[in-house]
């Protein structure tokens, strides 16, 4: 419309030649004159230059691609690297930046119809608040591809972050997910900004009501800052903390949902050490010239000061079963037998279980996430055996035994009145030591002669007091005092005489 306009004037106003003209404007003078001709005052419009391009045999394939995902939740949606990936596994020689163009008009023609909202910046002063969020990933774990909840806690001011993946989401692991963030900050903000997640939330009333759970509401008062909850439906209010999660899910869960890991604590640790590599190298948003790791630098003062750990237990009663045996999420774990029947308190950390009856802890278990497990200890069913020895033969827990102390039970099983003996050499356990009484039993083992009585003696040796090297306190005083001289003893010898015959 402009170049319209411009020979319009020099042609009416002007009153200069179509020569002039097209001398000026680098165009022909028949086009000057078509134009000039035409009745309606706009500029005509060519058809846009059509060009073959490297992309065109996989465009339908991308497009079929990009309408595939428009119809999967954002977690799941490819990005435009990883769709770049797979067209060059399908044999595409190009380079990435004419994918990411084509992606990026798709969308912007509205090929996945987003309807985007408008929000309102927010700002944080240093040390103010921390956001926390979960997020839902996989990893293979033990061979096992298993689904994880990873706790996502950012500092809202330095945009700092720690990231912690547990097997669920309970509050045993919400406990844990906060030490270990404020530790790695060295230092507690004023304000934490949460959605309304059970963990913390008992009921949602209306506007800003909110019943908080009691446990939670201790965490809180453990660490000093004041718990705040979002809106319904109102992601946006904890924004930097949502952005993480998307961020961290195309970038490191591109490499740690592909890898096998041995253990979670792997994995974790793993976690953390990219966490403080990105500190380092990532920008920060609002202040382009620093890194993450700077602005945490000048952040980390304006911190409240970080106590020791809060105790990140919940605590449940619990049935002891006439096998001495408590259930816990579809799992059975063992307790010492004379606490058959009783109700003991449960104490449920991110990675063990405690079970406590009178202040006093009774048994320890490593906790097991999988269903339908029986976890047990032989020593907690001693006692029993000693009652019934027979139910060494068959019983489930002694299978779980040390290999001595099986290897022991294989030949005493074999004689009369074996199950009783067995039976007396575990008795020693309790009182001697576990360690005692297995290096008793390799010792009798190495003899040849492997026998119940010939344990017990050598544990009763092993574990007899060595005998004080005290001196004697006398008033008497030597005035020489002994040498060890051996051949004074020659002078206490009778004198013999040689005769030679």
């Amino acid at each position: 419309m402009g170049m319209l306009a411009k020979i319009r004037r020099m042609h009416f106003r002007d009153k200069l030649s179509l020569r002039e003209i097209a001398k000026r404007s680098g165009l022909s003078r028949n086009t000057l004159r078509r134009w000039l001709r035409a009745e309606d005052v706009v500029e005509p419009a060519y058809p846009a230059r059509t060009t073959r391009s490297i992309l065109d045999p996989y465009r339908e394939q991308l497009q079929a691609w990009l309408r595939t995902d428009s119809h999967r939740p954002k977690r799941d949606r490819r990005t435009a690297k990883v769709l770049f990936q797979h067209l060059q596994a399908q044999g595409y020689p190009g380079g990435y930046g004419r994918v990411a163009t084509f992606v990026r008009r798709w969308h912007a023609d509205g090929g996945a119809t987003p309807r985007r909202p408008g929000y309102v910046p927010l700002h944080f002063a240093l040390g103010e608040a921390f956001q926390f969020d979960w997020s839902c990933e996989y990893a293979v774990i033990g061979g096992v591809r298993k689904r994880l909840e990873v706790a996502h806690v950012k500092l809202a001011s330095s945009r700092v972050f720690w990231l912690v993946a547990y097997p669920m989401q309970s509050h045993e692991m919400l406990f844990d997910a906060h030490a270990r963030a404020f530790a790695a900050f060295g230092g507690v903000p004023r304000r934490g900004i949460y959605d309304n997640m059970k963990t913390a939330v008992d009921r949602v009333g209306r506007g800003k009501e909110r019943i908080v759970n009691a446990r939670f509401q201790a965490m809180c008062s453990h660490y000093l800052f004041e718990p705040e909850f979002c809106n319904r439906a109102a992601g946006w209010e904890k924004g930097v903390v949502e952005k993480n999660v998307q961020d961290r899910r195309r970038q490191l869960w591109v490499e740690g949902g592909h890898r096998h890991w041995s253990t979670l604590a792997e994995l974790n640790a793993w976690l953390a050490s990219e966490c403080r590599a990105a500190w380092d190298v990532m920008a920060h948003p609002d202040w382009p010239e620093l890194t993450l790791a700077e602005a945490w630098e000048h952040e980390q003062p304006q911190l409240m000061p970080n106590p020791k750990p809060f105790d990140a237990y919940l605590e449940q009663p619990v049935r002891v079963s006439g096998t001495a045996l408590i259930h816990f999420q579809r799992n059975r774990y063992s307790v010492p037998a004379e606490a058959a029947h009783r109700v003991l308190s449960l104490r449920v950390y991110p990675t063990e279980l405690v079970l406590v009856a009178e202040g006093q802890v009774l048994a320890r278990h490593a906790r097991c996430f999988d269903r339908y497990q029986t976890k047990y200890d032989w020593q907690h069913y001693i006692q029993i055996v000693q009652r019934k020895p027979g139910a060494l033969r068959d019983g489930a827990p002694f299978a779980e035994m040390p290999m001595p102390l099986r290897t022991l039970q294989h030949h005493l099983l074999r004689r009369p009145g074996g199950d009783r003996v067995m039976a007396q050499v575990l008795a020693a356990v309790p009182v001697h030591g576990l360690e005692a009484v297995l290096v008793a039993v390799e010792l009798v083992l190495e003899s040849g002669a492997p026998s119940g009585e010939h344990v017990l003696n050598v544990v009763a040796r092993l574990s007899a007091p060595v005998p004080s090297a005290d001196s004697v306190v006398t008033a008497l005083t030597l005035r020489q005092e002994p040498q060890a001289n051996v051949d004074r003893y020659d002078a206490l010898r009778p004198t013999e005489t040689c005769h030679v015959h």
